[in-house]
């Protein structure tokens, strides 16, 4: 089955969610749509304040997907995203709505169209580790950390942005790699997402041409 889907990219507060809600009602006549959070803050609980989380009334609007599911201290892979982002996909299709994927995560983006390289797991011992530093130091110390084994990763991350910040000194510290090595060398032909079930999930990828509008912000500033 050929797949209907819409991607919406763009930082925060570049107008994604405003966006997607007009495209969604425009497609109320016509089956509907669902929205699929492609961010990887959103997902964990909790996290309200600075990642331009939709309010009550916009996800009482139109149904949305992978929103607070998982517990901050619970990490949430790529390759999960791509896995439960994919089903979502086809289980919105075949109820004749249209699939909104909508968010800023472009790692996301990339597990699910393109697929993953084999980017280590997330380990609980070593992201304690890099928790309880973080308890110690602060953020901005973890962030100058990564500046200094992973500088185009650093560069593009907030210095409060813990989580990304602890997904990238975690994979550095398992693979000796840095994040943003990983990210350059995704390919679609060396697809795995997981070892076991990375050949049944790229089967299942079958939207690989999704349209993509990317947003952003009018102030820059």
């Amino acid at each position: 089955m050929k797949v209907r889907a819409l991607a919406i990219a763009g930082p925060t507060a570049s107008g994604k969610t405003g966006l997607a809600l007009a495209i969604a009602a425009h497609l109320q006549s016509r089956g509907g749509a669902e929205i699929i959070s492609v961010d990887s803050a959103l997902v964990y609980k909790g996290m309200d304040i600075g990642t331009a989380k939709p309010t009550h009334e916009e996800l009482a609007a139109v149904p949305h997907h992978l929103i607070d599911i998982r517990d901050p201290l619970v990490a949430y892979s790529a390759a999960e995203f791509a896995r439960d982002a994919t089903s979502l996909v086809n289980d919105i299709a075949s109820r004749g709505k249209v699939p909104l994927l909508v968010g800023g995560t472009m790692l996301y983006f990339k597990a699910m169209l393109e697929g993953l390289n084999d980017m280590p797991a997330a380990d609980p011992q070593v992201r304690a580790q890099i928790q309880a530093e973080a308890e110690a130091a602060g953020w901005p110390a973890m962030h100058a950390q990564l500046q200094a084994v992973d500088p185009q990763t650093a560069a593009r991350l907030a210095p409060a942005d813990s989580q990304r910040i602890a997904r990238a000194l975690e994979v550095f510290r398992i693979s000796g790699q840095p994040l943003s090595s990983f990210q350059h060398n995704i390919s679609s032909a060396n697809t795995r997402l997981e070892k076991d079930e990375g050949q049944a999930l790229a089967n299942a990828l079958n939207f690989h041409n999704v349209p993509m509008l990317s947003l952003e912000p009018l102030d820059r500033a």
